[in-house]
C-alpha cells in the first residue's frame, strides 16, 4: 500500500523527493491542511501549468532548471534558488524551459 502522507522527523531533500517523467508534470504533496499546502512538482521540457488564478498568494521556489512564470502577462525567468510570490487573484502560468523542479507554498489566510 503506498504511502499517502509525506514522512515526517525524518530528513529529506526537497529536490530528491520528486522525480521527473518524460512528456509530464509529477507533482508530490508535501503538507496539507486547513492553513494551506506545500507540494513538490517536477516538469518536464515544454510542459506547463496554463493560465488561471488562485484566491491565495502562493510562493514558487524552483529547485532545479529554468521556468517561465507568467504573472498578470508579465515574464519571469526563474533558475535553480530562486524563487516569485504570485499574488492572489492574478492570473499567471509556468512553462518549463529546461525541465525543472519547483516547491509550491500555499497559505490560506
Amino acid at each position: 500500500m503506498e504511502k499517502k502522507e509525506f514522512p515526517k522527523a525524518e530528513k529529506f531533500n526537497f529536490t530528491d523527493s520528486v522525480t521527473y517523467a518524460d512528456g509530464s508534470i509529477v507533482s508530490k504533496i508535501l503538507l496539507r491542511n486547513e492553513k494551506g499546502n506545500i507540494t513538490l512538482f517536477a516538469f518536464d521540457k515544454g510542459e506547463m501549468l496554463s493560465e488561471h488564478t488562485a484566491p491565495f498568494d502562493a510562493i514558487v521556489q524552483v529547485l532545479d532548471g529554468t521556468a517561465e512564470v507568467m504573472i498578470d502577462h508579465k515574464s519571469h525567468i526563474l533558475v535553480s534558488g530562486e524563487s516569485i510570490i504570485i499574488p492572489a487573484n492574478l492570473t499567471h502560468a509556468l512553462t518549463a524551459i529546461d525541465r525543472f523542479k519547483m516547491m509550491l507554498i500555499m497559505i490560506k489566510g
